[in-house]
């Protein structure tokens, strides 16, 4: 019984599940503006609902600026009013043909809740590491009614525990820096 395609699914899905939870810590913003800031806003446009990135340039001149350039000038107020809507705390400012998001210094509370949001978001990505290494076991199991031995059996079960332990590490190394970071004045 061949056991690799396992163990690539296996690896694969708690990369997805690493790169899913990177990309929700960059969305909490540590009072330093970064484009990845407005990753989750959605502009309704031209009659569909579009990424930000899709329909205008974003950039950070300052580590307190977010300057978004719309491609098209005519939909600067549909911008503005998705950044508004998004609840990320941001405010836009028209400028000409482009809109100033000044980034907020973040208050004691709001980096409390902030952190609590960040224990969320790794929390979830761990629950869906064991959901993956659970579903590996099972697949195991299956593979073991169709011929796999006992001892490869068990050999292939403590090399699936030790990349959940593995992806498990990763999640709380990112957490703690992303906590660091948000509790940092």
């Amino acid at each position: 019984m061949e056991t690799t395609p396992i163990f690539e699914k296996l690896k694969s899905d708690m990369n997805k599940t690493i790169e899913h939870t990177l990309n929700e810590f960059n969305n909490l913003h540590t009072g330093k503006a970064s484009p990845a800031m407005l990753d989750a806003v959605k502009v309704n446009a031209y009659g569909s609902t579009m990424s930000l990135k899709e329909c205008a340039a974003v950039t950070t001149p300052d580590a307190k600026t977010i300057v978004v350039q719309p491609w098209d000038k005519s939909i600067s107020g549909d911008i503005e009013k998705a950044i508004q809507n998004a609840n990320l705390g941001l405010n836009p400012i028209a400028d000409g043909g482009i809109l100033r998001v000044p980034v907020p210094e973040l208050t004691g509370d709001r980096r409390q809740e902030l952190v609590k949001t960040a224990g969320s978001i790794a929390e979830d990505g761990k629950i869906r590491i064991r959901q993956i290494r659970r579903d590996a076991l099972d697949q195991l199991k299956n593979a073991q009614k169709e011929g796999l031995s006992e001892d490869d059996y068990k050999r292939h079960e403590k090399e699936v525990q030790k990349e959940h332990d593995d992806f498990i590490q990763k999640i709380n190394d990112y957490l703690g820096k992303k906590e660091a970071d948000l509790k940092q004045v």
